[in-house]
């Protein structure tokens, strides 16, 4: 089954001082493990010569394609988009916060998708390039599960795309919504795909070159790791 990796929206805006996150309440301390297996996977990924794929939410300067609600809802959570912060203008395409971690980044011939929602298939060109590679399957990691990951994962699953979250791999905007938003993946038999952790996807991919030691997980087993 053909696989791409996609990493949801690790851009400084949401995980470094600073930025949207950071100016909005959360604690971006909790990025610092997503990033890491993030980086085996991408690691990984791109060894074993798949397809990957790099997020970044954000918006055009003049705010053109970010709806007044949700600009109302960057005010409530006082965290403005497009106002100024130490890493630029916040949520907004160009600036040094709207960018990669660089841990993370892309190379050269990585897809980037600059996406003005949550979903990564909203108003982007995702879906094309998806289909354009033949990619059946998506490993999903990045940030933040209950909004970002879960948005991207419901489009996803709607146009058919078999999926596996990487539940080390996410986290949640408070800690106390890591659990269930991995909790709601597992329902009705998988309704939206599996969870699973990183060193089981990388055992998948080369069985051989790591240690076993985590076996084939159900989402009851995340849901009782990622309570806080």
């Amino acid at each position: 089954m053909n696989t791409a990796l996609i990493l949801i929206d690790l851009q400084r805006d949401f995980c470094a001082p600073g930025g949207y996150a950071h100016r909005a309440g959360l604690d971006i301390s909790r990025m610092a493990p997503v990033l890491r297996q993030a980086r085996r996977l991408l690691d990984a990924a791109r060894q074993a010569g798949w397809l990957v794929v790099h997020t970044r939410e954000g918006h055009r300067p003049d705010l053109s394609d970010c709806p007044p609600t949700k600009l109302a809802r960057s005010h409530a959570a006082g965290a403005p988009i497009g106002s100024p912060g130490p890493l630029g203008r916040l949520l907004v395409r160009g600036e040094h916060g709207h960018d990669f971690v660089d841990e993370v980044a892309p190379i050269k011939g990585e897809v980037v998708i600059d996406k003005p929602g949550y979903g990564a298939f909203h108003h982007t060109r995702l879906e094309h390039v998806l289909n354009s590679h033949g990619i059946e399957r998506l490993i999903v990691a990045g940030v933040t599960t209950e909004v970002c990951v879960h948005s991207t994962l419901r489009e996803a699953v709607d146009r058919g795309y078999a999926c596996v979250t990487v539940g080390d791999a996410t986290a949640a905007s408070q800690a106390e919504l890591q659990a269930p938003a991995l909790a709601m993946i597992g329902v009705e038999g998988g309704i939206f795909g599996q969870v699973r952790s990183t060193d089981e996807v990388l055992a998948d991919m080369t069985p051989r070159a790591i240690a076993p030691g985590l076996a084939a997980g159900r989402v009851s087993a995340w849901v009782q790791a990622f309570q806080p």
